[in-house]
Parts: structure tokens; C-alpha cells; sequence
């Protein structure tokens, strides 16, 4: 089964190319919902979770979202050692996943697929760029956020050269009419590709 990793910054419209894909009947593996339900439902990840961070990290069987995010996010260390324990469970989960999928190929959307190393577990990977401003845009009207906030997480991640640098293809989506013939181009592409590999 032929592996697609799709990624993209915060604004740059990943979640909506794979819409898109999922509509031409591509499965598509969210990486990021699929971690938060490992962490809730997966008794092996949730053990090594408590045992790293602390028993209070799940608070009546459920994950602390708030205490968890309080201790990693702004300490490289700390989210470094529960990725750690996160990732190979994902990695593991979407393995299972594409040997039960019957498509010519699948999609793993993953928002760090490069930071993670996750590219090993995909043939082919594409990112979805977009200038700064639109992206900053694009997640205010969704979020209800300010554009300071959103300008700190895009400075916290990869930026769109390093991005279009490492990815086999690049989309760029400024115009969302634009997005649906690139991704049935890519569409044609990889189905070709699966079929000959």
C-alpha cells in the first residue's frame, strides 16, 4: 500500500486538501486527532504517559489536556519526551490502519511530518504552503484568535522553504478553487504511481 504524507503549516489549509483528497475516496489518517485518542484510549501509551509526566496527568480516566500542554509546550525537553512516547504509538496505530484500508493508496496528515521523522512512514510526501498573511488570516476568522498568537505557533514551526525543500511536491493555496484541480492532479499521480510500484 502506497503511503502519502501530507503536511503544512498552521493556516495553510493541509485539513482542506485532504478534505479534498477524502472526496476522490482516498483514506485519509489524521495524525493529530488519532494521537489524542491514543492518549486516552491506548493503556500502553497511557501507562508510560503517567509514569513520565505523573499519575495526575489523568485526572478520573481522563487525559489533562490543560496540565499536559501546561508542562510541555515552551519547555524543547519536555514535549521532546512525550513525543517520544507519542509518535512510535501513532506510527504504529497508522500501520495497522493503511494494511486495513482498500484504496490505491492513503494519506497520513501529520502538521510535523519532518519535525517527527515521520516521513520515513510515507513513499511520498506533499506540502501545503501559503504567504504569512493569509495564513495569519485564515486562522484568526477560524479560531477567533489574534494575529500575535498565531504570528508566535508560525514562528515555533518549520518554515514553508524548509517545508517545500524535503517534500517531494508542494501545493500552494492562496485561491481554494485553485486546490481541487492540484489535488486531482496528485490524485492521477499517486494512483499511477500505486499501480506501478
Amino acid at each position: 500500500m502506497m503511503k502519502v504524507g501530507i503536511t503544512g503549516g498552521i493556516g495553510s489549509g493541509k485539513s482542506t486538501v485532504c478534505r479534498l483528497f477524502r472526496e476522490r475516496g482516498i483514506p485519509v489518517y489524521d495524525s493529530d486527532a488519532e494521537a489524542k485518542r491514543l492518549m486516552q484510549e491506548d493503556a500502553a501509551l497511557r501507562q508510560r504517559i503517567a509514569a513520565r509526566f505523573g499519575a495526575e496527568t489523568y485526572r478520573d480516566g481522563r487525559l489533562d489536556r490543560a496540565r499536559l500542554a501546561e508542562r510541555v509546550f515552551g519547555d524543547a525537553e519536555e514535549l521532546s519526551a512525550l513525543n517520544a512516547l507519542v509518535h512510535p504509538a501513532v506510527m504504529a496505530d497508522f500501520a495497522r490502519w493503511s494494511d486495513s484500508q482498500q484504496a490505491p493508496y492513503v494519506v497520513l496528515e501529520s502538521a510535523i511530518l519532518f519535525e517527527a521523522g515521520l516521513e520515513h512512514a510515507v513513499q511520498r510526501t506533499v506540502a501545503v504552503l501559503a504567504p504569512e498573511a493569509l495564513r495569519i488570516e485564515r486562522t484568526c476568522r477560524r479560531d477567533g484568535t489574534d494575529a500575535e498568537a498565531v504570528r508566535r505557533r508560525i514562528a515555533a514551526q518549520m518554515d514553508d522553504d524548509t517545508r517545500s525543500r524535503r517534500a517531494d511536491v508542494s501545493i500552494v493555496n492562496i485561491f481554494e478553487e485553485d486546490l481541487a484541480p492540484a489535488v486531482a492532479e496528485l490524485d492521477r499521480r499517486f494512483r499511477y504511481e500505486a499501480a506501478h510500484a
